[in-house]
């Protein structure tokens, strides 16, 4: 069936045409890629049944699991404790999850690491409104850094990795590996652009994402959003 929009020169929708042929293809590789990710073995079985902190005290990795879900994911939010503010491109992404959370928890768990202390943590969630999201501080482990998500310096990476329980035991399933992959020279990571919207609506205007423009913790004129 044609497409067709008010206004609409002959040049536009051959063009147009063309992106969507472009668009079917991408289609088609995101979902390839999907089955391929789908299709892997399990991983390493976790080396230690690691002891987060949460409001309620300890809780350990197997615990997030809810009662039925097979697969964890944990994202690492870059806020640790020698940061004087949490990373602006991860707080963009959780703003985004905490909407998205409680269907996301329907199906598999969900929780996000951060290394600073769990109070700290807290304070942070009640001034973003972040009222759906598992919060851990991973302050007394070394999760971040076997699952890449720190450094040996103690620098933090925004990494998100999959668990899987299989035969009475977790193992990792994935990693956002692309984090460390080569990349075109001044061309993000694009890691974790799946979970992150923001992006994918710039994309899709004439200005496109910019070189210049990043997430900010605050906006000057946000009253004027809503």
């Amino acid at each position: 069936m044609p497409t067709n929009f008010p206004g609409e020169t002959s040049e536009y929708r051959e063009t147009r045409n063309k992106l969507l042929d472009a668009e079917i293809n991408l289609r088609k590789q995101l979902e390839a890629v999907a089955a391929l990710r789908r299709q892997l073995p399990p991983g390493g079985v976790i080396p230690q049944d690691y002891a987060f902190e949460d409001d309620a005290g300890t809780v350990r990795l197997s615990q997030l699991f809810k009662p039925g879900h097979q697969s964890l994911i944990v994202y690492n939010f870059m806020f640790g404790p020698a940061m004087a503010n949490p990373c602006t491109s991860c707080t963009s992404i959780l703003d985004g999850l905490n909407g998205t959370a409680p269907h996301v928890v329907d199906r598999v768990s969900f929780a996000v690491v951060a290394k600073s202390p769990m109070p700290r943590i807290r304070h942070l969630a009640r001034e973003r409104g972040w009222h759906n999201l598992r919060l851990l501080s991973s302050a007394s482990n070394s999760y971040n850094l076997d699952y890449h998500g720190e450094r040996e310096d103690g620098s933090q990476w925004p990494m998100l990795n999959v668990f899987t329980k299989r035969d009475g035991a977790i193992h990792h399933f994935y990693g956002t590996e692309l984090l460390f992959a080569s990349s075109e020279p001044g061309q993000d990571g694009r890691h974790v652009d799946l979970i992150w919207p923001l992006w994918n609506l710039f994309d899709l205007v004439p200005e496109g994402r910019g070189t210049t423009w990043y997430p900010k913790l605050q906006y000057d004129d946000l009253v004027s959003l809503r």
